[in-house]
């Protein structure tokens, strides 16, 4: 049934009133919504395991709820998704669409681009010549095919065709070389580089197929051809005027909202919102589509200052994580699958798929050998820039909007960029797997104990403190204080902050300035990437007391956040880790949980650390102002490897003046009836159900488990009450009570 727009209302009267909120326009937009962010979350987390980019989910997401798969079911088809309510949806998404095309030119750096060398541009032209000219030749064969692509232009089908299979989604690499770690690398940032020239070239063969695609209605009136000359001196001209003119402006406007000013004036963020809308109005003023102009003026605003991250931190949650979905799901309801019918399509689709990944591949590879890259290197930037994403399916929602690609055309591109780009991580994680440092089965661990076998080795002891946040700063100072000697011995510290890589453009910009050559690097500099707080925190510390610190941030998924610690803790020989637990224990006596990944990664470093290892379990010390100015220390003796460690930190804590350490060892009853002294632990019938409590056992040598308790000279005991404001469990837990 047909429905007159107009005739739409935004919003209905309710249910009792006997209105059906699917019949107005806002109440189903709010529904769209919902189920779309619905269905692709879910998606993205089964795809996590894949280490697959969120736009795959997306997509998919959209094909499912479109006439591919839940569409089938035209009664839900009419109600959920009606031809009414499409605009209405493309219209909302396209607003989240410009404003993530103005984080994508603010994530693009044009001085980098200047500075990667003739390398990356060969690689990048070679990216595009041959798959363009691959596309040419798949054009031919699909106009001559798919019935009613004849009717198009030879021009307009051609250079649609040829950027669909040319591009390569330059957001979406990032993203992939984050979660590979590949970022920062020799192979990262020459893809970067050559993705970098591609986006820029694909933008302007954007603008030109736009030109030259016209209003698209085939057997409409023809147009002069100089109508696209003028589109594009146009497009030239604005391209200009924003570099020249506007550039400069926003270099002042920046200016005024450094690091040195305490927050961003509102005024100059309403300003930047309002020029990314206005030069996506003037763009599609020109003939250009709008999203080129908010990509432009992203690009216009200088990199790496305050106010770059700032405007990111305000929009980048709301675009990327609500608006964007609805452009990739919208794509999906387009892609009718049933459209590819009969052999002869399924041919075709593995034509372009073929052509697609052989075009960029082998270009790229072929160039990359000519400037010397080992294959295998040179395979994986194949591979890489063979990437599809967002840019693909922005050509292709032109080009159907346009009229130049019909339902069968535009679903057989849908389908190639998903493959090309479900393929690109694990195929790279197959082909290519660079050096990872970390302790093997057959590498002895560092222990404490090892520090202290001669007085050489016992001038410095090296640490490596991991933290969440700032709520783990107090513990972990209060706990390195109490560690911290008086003597000559010196105590370096390693601090570094764990953050979980997410998809943000924020996320993957600290990742290009915390990591070098794939890893965390320390910066000698003073203050650089970490937050005022846990900076300034650490400073102050290293300042009062004989400790030096240095600080680092790791950005990487839960999945590999191990990697990094280990590969820290073996290039700085640290004998000792210390991870925060997962759990959050407050005064209140509340805990927050951190997240069930946090604990993975604990685990895994507990088992690939090429070091002892600790737990440090917050339980309320931290929370104080200052530190204690006397603290006691219980240290659980049952022997074994892990106590021995623990008891080689109680010996240094000894050491200071202001902590009193008191150490209760465990021994067998046999071994216990000779003593006069000794005392058997049973449960508490009141407090405990438990008959008996189990311990974990481990391999004891008890003639060095007797030297290390019985010497004197470490441990000053304190019988004055029976209090201890931490203790010293087994496997190394330091446990803050």
């Amino acid at each position: 049934m047909a429905v007159n727009i107009t005739s739409i209302k935004t919003s209905s009267n309710g249910a009792w009133q006997g209105d059906n909120p699917l019949d107005f326009a806002f109440p189903l937009l709010i529904l769209q919504t919902i189920l779309i962010l619905a269905v692709s979350r879910s998606l993205a987390f089964l795809l996590k395991p894949l280490r697959q980019p969120k736009v795959i989910a997306e997509i998919v997401g959209g094909i499912l709820l479109g006439p591919s798969a839940f569409g089938r079911n035209h009664h839900y088809m009419h109600r959920v998704f009606p031809k009414w309510s499409a605009p209405i949806l493309e219209s909302v998404a396209s607003i989240g669409l410009l404003f993530f095309l103005f984080l994508v030119g603010l994530e693009l750096d044009l001085s980098s681009i200047r500075r990667s060398g003739s390398r990356a541009f060969g690689i990048a032209a070679a990216g595009i010549t041959l798959p363009f000219v691959c596309g040419i030749g798949v054009a031919f064969v699909l106009r001559s095919t798919v019935a009613g692509e004849d009717q198009v232009g030879y021009g307009q089908f051609i250079v649609f065709m040829g950027v669909a299979l040319s591009i390569t989604a330059f957001p979406v690499l990032a993203r992939i070389l984050a979660e590979l770690k590949l970022l920062t690398t020799r192979v990262g940032e020459t893809a970067m580089a050559a993705a970098a020239f591609n986006d820029v070239a694909a933008w302007i063969l954007l603008a030109l197929a736009v030109a030259l695609a016209g209003d698209g209605v085939p057997g409409g009136p023809h147009k002069s051809p100089l109508v696209s000359v003028w589109v594009m001196l146009s497009g030239l001209g604005f391209v200009g005027f924003m570099m020249l003119a506007v550039r400069p402006a926003m270099r002042w406007v920046a200016g005024r909202c450094s690091s040195e000013h305490d927050a961003v004036d509102e005024a100059y963020i309403c300003l930047t919102l309002a020029g990314v809308m206005a030069s996506g109005f003037l763009t599609d003023l020109i003939g250009i589509h709008a999203i080129f102009g908010a990509f432009v003026f992203g690009l216009t605003i200088p990199k790496g200052g305050a106010f770059a991250e700032r405007l990111m931190e305000r929009i980048e949650d709301f675009v990327s994580g609500l608006l964007l979905p609805l452009y990739f799901a919208s794509s999906g309801l387009k892609t009718d699958v049933a459209s590819i019918r009969g052999g002869k399509s399924w041919g075709l689709l593995a034509l372009v798929i073929t052509t697609a990944c052989a075009g960029k591949i082998l270009g790229t590879f072929a160039v990359a050998m000519m400037y010397m890259i080992p294959a295998r290197e040179a395979l994986v930037l194949g591979l890489l820039m063979n990437t599809k994403g967002l840019v693909e399916l922005i050509v292709l929602n032109i080009g159907k909007e346009k009229k130049v690609l019909n339902d069968e055309t535009f679903a057989i591109l849908v389908l190639m960029a998903l493959f090309t780009t479900f393929i690109t991580t694990p195929t790279v994680m197959l082909i290519y797997k660079p050096a990872r440092h970390g302790s093997s089965s057959g590498t002895p661990r560092r222990k404490l104990g090892d520090l202290t076998a001669t007085k050489e080795s016992k001038d410095e002891l090296r640490m490596l403190a991991c933290l969440h946040g700032p709520g783990n700063v107090p513990s972990l100072i209060t706990l390195v204080e109490s560690i911290r000697s008086t003597k000559i011995s010196q105590l370096k510290l390693f601090v570094m902050h764990l953050v979980e890589l997410t998809e943000r453009s924020s996320s993957i910009i600290m990742v290009q300035r915390a990591r070098k050559n794939g890893f965390p690097f320390f910066n000698r500099r003073r203050g650089g990437r970490w937050h005022d707080r846990l900076s300034g925190a650490f400073q102050a510390y290293s300042q009062l007391g004989r400790v030096k610190v240095r600080p680092t941030t790791a950005i990487s998924a839960l999945a590999t956040m191990h990697e990094d610690i280990c590969h820290v803790a073996e290039t700085k020989r640290v004998a000792v880790i210390i991870l925060p637990f997962h759990k959050q224990y407050w005064g209140d006596e509340s805990v927050e949980n951190v997240g069930h990944g946090w604990r993975g990664v604990n685990q895994r470093v507990l088992k690939h650390a090429p070091c002892s290892v600790g737990l440090l379990v917050d339980r309320g010390l931290g929370q104080a102002s200052r530190p204690n100015p006397s603290q006691r220390v219980c240290i659980v003796f049952f022997g074994g490897p892990d106590d021995r460690e623990a008891l080689e930190l109680g010996g240094r804590m000894a050491e200071h003046p202001a902590v009193k350490v008191t150490v209760v060892r465990f021994v067998e009853r046999e071994e216990a009836d000779g003593g006069s002294k000794a005392v058997t632990l049973r449960p508490s019938p009141s407090k405990s159900p438990e008959q008996n409590y189990s311990f974990s056992t481990a391999v004891m040598n008890r003639q060095k488990e007797e030297v290390k308790i019985s010497q004197p000279s470490i441990f000053s005991r304190d019988r004055s009450n029976g209090l201890v404001d931490s203790w010293i469990g087994s496997s190394g837990l330091v446990n803050y009570l």
